[in-house]
C-alpha cells in the first residue's frame, strides 16, 4: 500500500517511542528486582559470561563443541537459578523480559526484513487519524446514510423516483467500498449541493483505510492550495502534497469546481487526473458541475479524460442539508 513519506516518518518515530518505553520499563523493573534480590546480579553475570565464552569458543576448532556444550549446561543452570530466585521473591519468570508492544518484531517494524503486520496497522491508523482530523468521518458511514430524505414520487422526466435512483447509487457505493482494491474504477459523483456526495465518498474513504489502503481525501480547494503554496513559497518547498496525491492508493477530490481557478491549478488538476490514469490508480471526484460545465471550466482534454474513464454517478433529489435544518 502507498502512503506518503510523512506517515512512514511518524510510524518510525512511534515504533522508536514504543521501544524506548518498553526498554525503560524493563530497566526500572530490573532495578526493583535487584534491590530485592541482590544475588541476582551474580547470576546474570554468569549468564552474560557464558554467552561471551561461546563467541570465543568458535575459534577453538575441533575442541569447540565439547566446550560449548559445557557452557550451555552452565548457562541453563544459571537461568534455572534466576527463575527460582524470581519465583521465591514472588515474581513471574518473564518479569525481567522487555515487554514490547509487538513481541514478533520487538517494535522494530520488521521481521527478517519483511514489514511486520504491526507496522502496517500503525500506518493505517495514522492515515485514518489524519482523515478524521478535520472531517466528520464518524458521521459519514454507510450505516447512517438515510435514503428516506429522497422523494419517493416518480420524476416524470426520468420515470424513476429520486428514492429509487439514490438507492441504486447507495448500493453501488457500498459494493465499491466492500470490493475496493488497487484496480477499482474511478468514480465521478456529480449533482447539486447537499445530495450526499460527500457523505458517501467519506464512507468509501473510511472503508478503504480500514482495509489498509493509503487514502488522501480533501477538497479540491485545500489540496490545490497546498500544492500551489509548496510550489511558489520557499518556506513550504519541502512539502510532498503533489507526490502524495499522485501515488496514494485512493485519491478523493471533493467539491471540484469550488476552487479559485488559475492556469496553474488547471495544469495541476490535469496532471493529477492524467498521471493517476496512467498508473491505474483509482480516483473519486465529486462536483456540482455538469459534463458541459467541466469542459468549459477545465478544457476539453481534462473533461474527456474524466467522462471517458470514470463511472458517473448522478445524484438527485432535494438538498438533504436544508431538509435537516428545517426539521
Amino acid at each position: 500500500m502507498s502512503y506518503s513519506a510523512k506517515f512512514y516518518a511518524r510510524a518510525d518515530a512511534e515504533l522508536e517511542r514504543r521501544r524506548n518505553r518498553a526498554e525503560h520499563d524493563q530497566r526500572r523493573r530490573h532495578d526493583e528486582v535487584v534491590a530485592k534480590i541482590p544475588p541476582l546480579l551474580d547470576v546474570e553475570r554468569e549468564i552474560s559470561s557464558a554467552g561471551l565464552d561461546v563467541v570465543k569458543a568458535i575459534g577453538m576448532g575441533a575442541d569447540a563443541q565439547d566446550y560449548i556444550d559445557r557452557l550451555a549446561e552452565k548457562n541453563l543452570a544459571a537461568q534455572k537459578t534466576r527463575a527460582q530466585l524470581l519465583k521465591a521473591a514472588g515474581f513471574s519468570e518473564d518479569h525481567l523480559l522487555v515487554k514490547y508492544t509487538c513481541p514478533k518484531c520487538r517494535d522494530t517494524g520488521f521481521v527478517e526484513g519483511i514489514r511486520c503486520g504491526c507496522y502496517k496497522e500503525l500506518l493505517r491508523s495514522l492515515a485514518y487519524a489524519e482523515l478524521c482530523e478535520d472531517l466528520p468521518i464518524g458521521n459519514s458511514a454507510f450505516e447512517n446514510f438515510n435514503l428516506n430524505y429522497y422523494p419517493k414520487a416518480v420524476n416524470p422526466e426520468t420515470g424513476v423516483s429520486p428514492y429509487k435512483h439514490m438507492s441504486g447509487i447507495y448500493e453501488f457505493c457500498t459494493k465499491y467500498a466492500y470490493d475496493f482494491d488497487a484496480e477499482s474504477p474511478n468514480l465521478l459523483l456529480c449533482g447539486e449541493t447537499g445530495l450526499g456526495k460527500t457523505h458517501l465518498s467519506l464512507a468509501i474513504a473510511s472503508a478503504a483505510v480500514n482495509k489498509g489502503f493509503g487514502v488522501i481525501y480533501g477538497s479540491a480547494q485545500n489540496i490545490l492550495h497546498k500544492i500551489e503554496r509548496e510550489h511558489f513559497d520557499k518556506r513550504y518547498a519541502d512539502g510532498d502534497t503533489i507526490q502524495a496525491v499522485l501515488e496514494c492508493d485512493l485519491l478523493i477530490l471533493d467539491d471540484l469546481g469550488a476552487e479559485f481557478s488559475t492556469q496553474f491549478t488547471v495544469s495541476v488538476i490535469y496532471n493529477m487526473i492524467n498521471t493517476r490514469l496512467q498508473k491505474g490508480l483509482p480516483t473519486i471526484i465529486s462536483t456540482n458541475l455538469s459534463a458541459k460545465e467541466l469542459e468549459q471550466r477545465y478544457t476539453q482534454r481534462i473533461a474527456s479524460r474524466v467522462i471517458g474513464n470514470y463511472v458517473t454517478l448522478a445524484f438527485c433529489g432535494s438538498d438533504v442539508r436544508q431538509i435537516k435544518r428545517g426539521r
